[in-house]
């Protein structure tokens, strides 16, 4: 792996951002009013004169590339700008709110680890038999089932029917372990069972690849334990892809979070992300997705990385 090939995929990576950027610029400014409508509600007495004021005093009387364009130069000097309803900063509610998103994205990302990986590989060594075809049952559910559907139901089921988990409200993690998991448990249960349903799908498909190739029978015409041969020799090559698609769904669970977090309460980056857009919030609302767009193109860099790391066959010139 080069130094050149690095830089060249972060710069790509930093004109994808811009992109994004620029589009969410553009769609969150057609959507009918603005923070000033927002503010003073559908029967405010406020005139239009101190309507006409209020946008001046936001920027919001200016055309779009010269707003573009002033926030542009902020963002070029670390500045994500301050909420148009509360004057606060930006940057400073993503990084109160970020360690949220986190938990909630890393914490589904184990429980879908830890489904859809023994889950495919058991569907791959007892391909045709029942616990293969439980195995299809269950990707065809977690690949149709939307996330706001399973949290609903989650609900509906741990919360009022058996009462043993919270049904919405974050605890964090310094009132106590348990207390933190606890709250965190259901939303990401909703959030992580598309990406097992998909982990045991690829796991399956990628085993059933290396079980069939010749080093594989080689191991067994050697008298090698099957335990050994599965687990030492076909594991190994056939989690590669894994990581691939490990860094690809990272950002899907970035963005189920928006309406899971909306559903239980958690106060991460998808909920104030959906704050700002039903505000109007315009700088809330780019802020917010610009954090989104980094982390996503920065942990595909890493998972480039690790790639190359892992199967050593791969070269980035």
């Amino acid at each position: 792996m080069s130094a050149a090939w690095l830089a060249r995929r972060l710069v790509q990576g930093a004109f994808a951002v811009l992109g994004v950027v620029v589009l969410v610029f553009a769609l969150i400014r057609l959507v009918p009013g603005d923070v000033v409508t927002q503010l003073i509600g559908l029967e405010g007495n406020v005139s239009a004169a101190q309507q006409a004021e209020m946008r001046r005093l936001f920027g919001l009387d200016d055309p779009l590339p010269v707003q573009f364009g002033l926030w542009f130069a902020d963002l070029v000097r670390g500045d994500l700008g301050t909420s148009l309803r509360t004057g606060r900063e930006v940057f400073g509610d993503l990084m109160l709110r970020f360690p949220v998103t986190f938990e909630l994205a890393l914490l589904a990302l184990l429980i879908a680890l830890a489904i859809g990986v023994p889950l495919g590989v058991v569907a791959a060594l007892r391909r045709g038999r029942a616990a293969d075809l439980a195995s299809s049952a269950f990707v065809l559910v977690g690949l149709a089932a939307p996330e706001f559907w399973l949290a609903i139901l989650l609900i509906l089921l741990f919360s009022l029917k058996l009462g043993v988990l919270p049904p919405n409200g974050y605890v964090p993690l310094s009132d106590g372990l348990w207390p933190n998991v606890r709250s965190m448990l259901l939303p990401a249960l909703a959030l992580s069972l598309s990406l097992a349903a998909a982990l045991t799908r690829i796991v399956r498909s990628s085993m059933l690849e290396v079980l069939g190739l010749d080093y594989i029978r080689t191991a067994r015409a050697k008298g090698t334990p099957e335990r050994r041969v599965v687990y030492r020799h076909a594991m190994r090559n056939a989690l590669i892809p894994v990581v691939t698609v490990v860094g690809l769904q990272v950002g899907n669970l970035l963005g189920g979070a928006v309406i899971v977090e909306q559903i239980f309460g958690l106060p991460g980056i998808g909920r104030y992300a959906l704050e700002g857009i039903n505000l109007r919030d315009y700088p809330v609302v780019q802020g917010a997705v610009l954090w989104i767009a980094v982390s996503y193109v920065l942990v595909n860099v890493l998972v480039d990385v690790a790639y190359g790391l892992i199967d050593r066959r791969v070269v980035y010139a």
